[in-house]
């Protein structure tokens, strides 16, 4: 099976604050994730995580590395708007917080219709019609829900809609930043299975960026663990949460609450780790 996203010595520094030196990010971080296959990027907040999915989706850019979806570099910057709609539909990003991802003004159906409009290469009313009700159709929501405006829906609701937006363009790949972190529990648990099933239906890659380790347990065949802006361990979800081999993934995967948590362990396994560093 070919690479959906391939990583290579990626590397971003940011300025430091009145002069300081420059803030390192990440540094010579590289993975790759099969067509049809879901990563997890975990790390605690500074870990770096979230600078590597807004690099993948060209919200940054990097200092150093390269960036392939698909097999085709991202290092170049498009001309041209059909270059860049081409661009944008390779990889797709859903936010922490989908309220604020939405257009507060527009209708669901209003939200949708107008990523169709740019993106299909048949607008025409029949077409984005059929497209928006297989949309909802694929995000569990139905047409009640297409004249609603963001403020009239829950949060797992909203998560749906914005899901439903990035996959109107057939990304090659989904980045999802922290997205289920602001729902209840069993909310997360309903959108950690539609993700799956999407995945599994329409063969889309999945960059699942947490910090909860139980949910990458529930959705990703791979991981990557970062802390400080590096790697610290990589390879399968289920060998990485049974078996860590870095006392960061160690001390992570104790500070899970859980049956047999221990605060104290927690404390004496971070204090360890600190005094590695």
């Amino acid at each position: 099976m070919s690479d959906a996203v391939r990583v290579s010595g990626l590397t971003k520094t940011f300025p430091g604050r009145r002069g300081a030196a420059r803030v390192v990010a990440v540094q010579d971080v590289s993975f790759s994730v099969r067509k049809g296959e879901a990563l997890g990027l975990v790390g605690e907040s500074g870990s770096g995580k979230t600078t590597v999915a807004r690099v993948l989706v060209g919200l940054t850019r990097p200092d150093a590395g390269t960036i392939a979806i698909n097999g085709r570099s991202r290092e170049r910057k498009e001309r041209g708007r059909s270059a860049r709609l081409r661009r944008a539909k390779e990889v797709q990003m859903v936010f922490q917080d989908p309220y604020g991802s939405l257009d507060r003004r527009l209708s669901v159906e209003a939200a949708l219709r107008d990523v169709l409009r740019r993106h299909l290469p048949d607008p025409a009313k029949e077409t984005v019609r059929a497209r928006i009700a297989e949309l909802m159709d694929c995000v569990g929501l139905s047409e009640q829900h297409l004249g609603s405006r963001p403020h009239q829906l829950s949060g797992g609701q909203r998560q749906r809609v914005a899901i439903a937006k990035t996959l109107a363009v057939d990304p090659a790949v989904l980045v999802l930043d922290e997205a289920v972190s602001a729902l209840d529990v069993s909310v997360q648990a309903q959108i950690l299975r539609l993700l799956n099933e999407i995945r599994v239906d329409t063969g889309v890659s999945l960059v699942f960026v947490t910090h909860d380790l139980a949910v990458v347990g529930e959705v990703t065949s791979e991981i990557l663990v970062m802390y400080k802006g590096e790697a610290v361990e990589q390879g399968a979800t289920a060998d990485v949460l049974r078996r860590p081999q870095h006392p960061y993934t160690e001390m992570l995967l104790s500070s899970a609450p859980g049956p047999n948590w221990k605060p104290e362990r927690v404390a004496e396994l971070r204090a360890a780790f600190a005094s590695t560093r």
